[in-house]
């Protein structure tokens, strides 16, 4: 009488499973990855880049120091994102800030180093209209468009960050968006 074959199954074993990054790892990952949308998106908020990258030091810094936290955040970016601009609210906030007024000139977005003669002047122009049109904003539109477009955040995300409705978000970036177009036409 023939045996009927068995199959083993295989137990993983400690050996067997990779073990999960550790939250610093994650952090500091993730945040290289976003680094210079973040910075971009302060430049705007802040408005001159010295500012934007000293705050986003300040960001990965609040960020490491609560790094253990991090597997029970569910969209790190988002986070990241949410503490950048609360470091940056508190900036604008500060005694010193308001007394000093913020550089909204020719540091107030980054341009490329790279650009083809051609082409630079076209840029630089659309750029100067860009930023212009930003100054026309309120606070809370530049915001919303920003981060939709520098943090490439979804509404939702962008809503959770402010403990809003979607619809409220939907309706700023529609808002900021009208602005901008009536602006630059």
């Amino acid at each position: 009488m023939t045996r009927p074959a068995t199959s083993v199954r295989h137990r993983p074993t400690t050996a067997d499973v990779a073990p999960d990054p550790a939250p610093g790892d994650v952090l500091l990952r993730t945040f290289n990855a976003v680094r210079d949308e973040l910075v971009s998106t302060l430049c705007f908020v802040l408005g001159n880049a010295d500012d934007a990258q000293d705050v986003a030091q300040e960001v990965f810094l609040r960020c490491w120091r609560t790094r253990e936290g991090i597997p029970e955040v569910q969209n790190l970016r988002a986070w990241i994102f949410r503490v950048g601009l609360n470091a940056a609210k508190d900036l604008q906030r500060s005694a010193w800030r308001r007394r000093v007024k913020p550089l909204l000139g020719a540091d107030a977005m980054p341009t490329p180093d790279a650009v083809p003669p051609t082409r630079g002047l076209e840029d630089q122009e659309s750029v100067q209209q860009l930023r212009q049109a930003l100054l026309h904003l309120r606070p809370e539109e530049k915001e919303v468009f920003l981060l939709r477009q520098n943090g490439e955040l979804t509404y939702e995300q962008i809503a959770e960050m402010h403990s809003r409705p979607v619809g409220t978000v939907k309706t700023q970036m529609r808002s900021a968006l009208q602005k901008l177009r009536k602006v630059l036409a």
